[in-house]
């Protein structure tokens, strides 16, 4: 019976096909996606002992899909040749064991449900699910090793069994968007590392540092570029007692000279033992000059501390890219203690409660989602400003989230920069005032520098979207030292992540389904990825791979596709579990 179709799913006990369904990748660009537009046939996986077999339930189109197609083997996380050996898209998902290996039959069970953190490491060594791992756009796979047992242990995370398919494997982007209100900062030296002590004209003549430069914690090594002779003094005394090693940098390094790679390298007579970079820069009287030609210098994770007490002539280019895949930070401070300019005001991910937000791009499928916490956060924002250039998806955010910020009390307000009247008639208010958050989904720099200049007193600017390292955006960083202001960012996230983004799921705080735009089944994935591409859908796209052909499909479009699962949408326009159980009654294989 129909009804039936369902419970015997989720049960996984059914004998299996002969045949398996997967998209390859043999390369760059969507020609090489597939094979005439369509999946293709091969052999089902074998699995080994100590392996697990597992069927893809749900699949999410990401972003970072597009990114693969169009780098094909160059993309950084791709190590083989592709067309030999065709990759699977899919780290958004959710799936079931249908196959345990003998070695592992007291630990798993046919049915289980699992997702899976995508980065998954061995022994350093990256292989990420849906790019060196076959991922989810395939009906199944193999789980081996890496997965189960690799550097963070397991990368399965169990679901519950009354979790909907949909649901789970939104997990995935939801989590990088909790990551981003959940970043850590240090709030002193870093101990045991490298840093660099650089002074300018604007230097005064007598600086302290009143923590982390002690007995107890200290760096490693102190370089020392143009320092005022007695602050210089004092620093070489202090480190000679506490066994510092003290490096003299005549100047700083011509800018061509200095390496631009993924880990920073300083050049060679500044280098730390590991080749790391720099860990702490403090530039003692603000130049942007100096700071632009030391801050290539930086470590990942690497602060830049600033002290002076009156304004830049000019913004500085700052590399809005490190930022954000480095987890670049500049601060500073209007006095004299160095330590203080970290520990004074220290950097603030959460969003402000009752303070002023503002989502820049916020139409788009990742912005959606960091609206909607904003509002179902138990301490949101007073008031939200989203911008998007697109009406069509600022329309469909008012009547996603307005009513639902207006019953927290908060102020919700849709914008589009280029109606440029009532765009700057709307942004009025918060030139003076300032946002005490800004989050940017654009990754377009003019954008953010733009958002830059709306920064409030301690306000926080995040860059989210993933802008290419190098890219360089003008902030005035006389802010970081005389506003207090804090420019962080963010990639991915942790499995840690992912087990908190499941737990609110789960418990109803947060809802992945409204975030689903659009459905299909396998067959419509090159459709999907085309339409992600082309920014088609406000939403996510949710593949379901085992069900009969179905077209993209928006949500918007099921009241006439398919009636039955449109009547089980929240309030007519919204996914939900019961919508998504009776889609697989109808159409489940």
């Amino acid at each position: 019976m129909t009804s039936d179709i369902l419970e015997t799913y989720r049960r996984a006990d059914t004998p299996l096909p002969k045949k398996n369904r997967i998209w390859p990748l043999y390369g760059a660009g969507f020609e090489n996606f597939g094979v005439d537009r369509q999946p293709i046939e091969v052999p089902m996986p074998e699995y080994g002992p100590n392996e697990l077999l597992v069927r893809h339930d749900a699949c999410g189109h990401c972003f970072s899909d597009i990114k693969v197609i169009n780098a094909g083997q160059d993309h950084p996380r791709i190590y083989r040749d592709m067309s030999k050996h065709p990759i699977v898209l899919g780290h958004e998902v959710s799936l079931t064991v249908v196959g345990v290996g003998e070695e592992l039959k007291n630990d798993y069970n046919l049915g289980d449900r699992f997702i899976v953190q995508a980065d998954i490491f061995v022994d350093g060594v990256g292989y990420a699910y849906g790019y060196e791992i076959e991922g989810g756009l395939s009906e199944y796979t193999v789980v081996d090793q890496r997965v189960l047992n690799g550097d963070h242990g397991n990368y399965l995370i169990a679901v519950a069994p009354d979790t909907g398919y949909a649901e789970a494997a939104l997990t995935e982007p939801w989590a990088c968007v909790i990551a981003a209100y959940e970043l850590r900062y240090r709030n002193m030296l870093r101990p045991k590392g490298t840093m660099w002590v650089i002074g300018t004209e604007r230097a005064r003549d007598h600086y302290t540092i009143s923590k982390g430069f002690d007995e107890q914690t200290h760096p490693a090594r102190l370089l020392l570029t143009d320092v005022p002779e007695p602050f210089e003094r004092r620093l070489r005394s202090k480190a000679q007692a506490l066994g510092i090693e003290v490096v003299e940098v005549p100047q700083l390094p011509d800018p061509a000279t200095v390496e631009t790679d993924d880990s920073p390298v300083s050049p060679a007579e500044m280098v730390s033992a590991s080749g790391r970079g720099i860990d702490d820069i403090v530039i003692l009287g603000a130049d942007p000059d100096i700071i632009e030609r030391a801050s290539p210098n930086l470590a990942s994770y690497g602060i830049m501390a600033i002290i002076d007490d009156a304004p830049m002539p000019r913004p500085v280019n700052a590399d809005v890219g490190r930022i954000h895949y480095n987890r670049w930070l500049y601060i500073g401070g209007t006095g004299t203690d160095i330590a203080r300019a970290y520990s004074d005001v220290p950097v603030r991910s959460t969003l402000k409660p009752g303070g002023a937000a503002w989502f820049v791009g916020a139409g788009g499928p990742m912005g959606r989602m960091h609206v909607q916490r904003a509002i179902e956060s138990a301490e949101s924002p007073g008031t939200i400003v989203c911008t998007d250039i697109s009406n069509e998806r600022l329309e469909e955010l008012c009547t996603s989230f307005q009513a639902d910020a207006i019953n927290k009390g908060t102020e919700f307000i849709c914008l589009n920069p280029i109606e440029k009247e009532a765009y700057q008639e709307g942004m009025a208010p918060f030139k003076a005032a300032g946002f005490d958050d800004i989050i940017v989904l654009a990754p377009v720099t003019p954008v953010i520098a733009d958002a830059a200049t709306y920064l409030a007193t301690e306000g926080v600017m995040n860059i989210f979207a993933g802008v290419p390292r190098g890219k360089t955006a003008q902030i005035d960083l006389s802010n970081a030292y005389l506003k207090q202001t804090r420019v962080i960012g963010h990639s991915a996230s942790t499995i840690e992540n992912m087990r908190s983004m499941l737990f609110l799921a789960e418990a109803g705080q947060l809802s992945p389904n409204r975030t689903v735009a659009a459905i299909g089944s396998l067959e419509a994935a090159w459709d999907g990825l085309k339409a992600v591409e082309d920014t088609v859908y406000p939403g996510k796209i949710v593949i379901y791979p085992h069900i009969k052909p179905l077209p993209l499909t928006g949500v918007n479009e099921l009241e006439e596709k398919l009636p039955s699962v449109h009547a089980k949408l929240r309030n007519g326009a919204e996914w939900t579990t019961e919508a998504e159980q009776e889609l697989l009654r109808l159409m489940l294989e």
